[in-house]
């Protein structure tokens, strides 16, 4: 009940039914309303969610992460910090975001913000393109979904090196006009790369499939199956 408030945007009802409910709510319907408030952009009572989350003493990297997302996204660097600090004190692992694609029976690792091994020049150069065609189409970058506190042309750049979007420009570059893409990424993506992606699908006419660790999106014509919910 407390996911479908959530989902549905209502969630202030949302919280109020978390904290009237005759159970302890574990760290999972917490993370679940966080994930709600990322969605809706909606600070306060994410805030209040990060707070319930970290009273947890959990070895939950996933939510220590999310907290530490959004905290960065709304730029309480502070409150960044310590979430970090806690994670190595706890000897958490946090795993570092990769993206593959197999492209004529061979796969292709990305990392992200990584020098790319093959074809490093043509793929940033091509991204460099299509970023200028998605600008034309409206895309502008969310900066907020940069995790770290840099300037803020360094920001834009650190956007454009995102495991997935490596990956899609390598498969554009390397595959026919009109064949689809099928992409796995580790993490979930991020909600400006999920923003770009329904641009890049649109001006390049193919349909885009990624696994994320969250679910499979399916980006055609400019729109993703997932509804901008996930």
């Amino acid at each position: 009940m407390a996911d479908l408030l959530a989902r549905s945007g209502k969630l202030e009802e949302a919280e109020v039914f978390i904290e009237a409910m005759p159970v302890q709510p574990d760290i999972s319907i917490w993370g679940a309303l966080l994930s709600a408030c990322r969605i809706f952009d909606e600070t306060l009572i994410a805030e209040r969610v990060c707070e319930r989350i970290m009273a947890f003493d959990t070895e939950n990297t996933g939510c220590h992460v999310l907290a530490s997302n959004l905290y960065a996204a709304i730029g309480k660097w502070d409150m960044v910090g310590k979430i970090r600090k806690s994670i190595e004190a706890k000897k958490l692992k946090k795993d570092p975001g990769f993206s593959w694609i197999e492209v004529k029976n061979k796969v292709y690792v990305f990392g992200t913000g990584e020098q790319l091994v093959e074809q490093s020049e043509e793929v940033y150069k091509f991204l460099e393109v299509l970023t200028g065609l998605m600008a034309k189409e409206g895309y502008v970058p969310d900066r907020k979904f940069v995790l770290q506190d840099v300037e803020e042309d360094d920001k834009k750049h650190m956007l454009f090196t995102h495991s997935e979007r490596l990956a899609i420009a390598f498969g554009l570059l390397n595959t026919k006009p009109g064949t689809p893409l099928l992409i796995m990424k580790n993490l979930r993506a991020c909600g400006d790369c999920h923003t770009a992606i329904k641009y890049i699908s649109k001006i390049v006419a193919r349909e885009i499939l990624i696994r994320d660790s969250n679910r499979f999106h399916l980006f055609k014509d400019g729109f993703c199956s997932c509804g901008d919910f996930w």
